[in-house]
């Protein structure tokens, strides 16, 4: 697995206020606004911070089990399906447990999804609708399912 983060998904029991507190009260501009599911806002040059509403964060995830580091993934994103499984593989390998083997998404993509032994969850996903511009631009959205 390649050592890079380009999304950190943070659980919320409240979205609205998340998107009051961020885009009305900080000025900023969402990458994507699925209300009621999620939020996604550039941090930093290829990285995205994604608040995701609790509820739909453990059905995501298949369990209602989320100790550890509890409401946070981190994001791998690559270029196919394939690859989503082989990473999966080797991180089993190496200690890690699958919370999510990998399937079909709701966004359209593919991705799974694994604990590491300190607890921290990972989504690895194969996601068509995201993108990085040379000049370090995101761009997220939508896919067909």
């Amino acid at each position: 697995m390649e050592q890079s983060v380009q999304i950190i998904t943070v659980s919320t029991l409240d979205l609205d206020a998340a998107r009051a507190f961020y885009v009305d009260g900080l000025g900023w501009r969402p990458l994507l606004d699925v209300p009621g599911e999620i939020l996604f806002f550039e941090v930093a040059h290829g990285v995205a911070l994604g608040l995701f509403d609790a509820a739909k964060f453990a059905e995501d995830l298949n369990t209602t089990d989320v100790t550890g580091p509890a409401g946070l993934t981190l994001s791998h994103n690559l270029p196919s399906p394939d690859e989503v499984d082989r990473c999966l593989d080797a991180a089993e390998r190496a200690g890690a447990e699958i919370l999510k083997p990998g399937q079909r998404a709701a966004f359209g993509g593919y991705h799974g999804h694994f604990r590491d032994p300190i607890g921290l969850i990972w989504e690895i996903a194969h996601n068509p609708g995201w993108a990085v511009d040379p000049d370090g631009t995101v761009r997220i959205g939508l896919i067909d399912a």
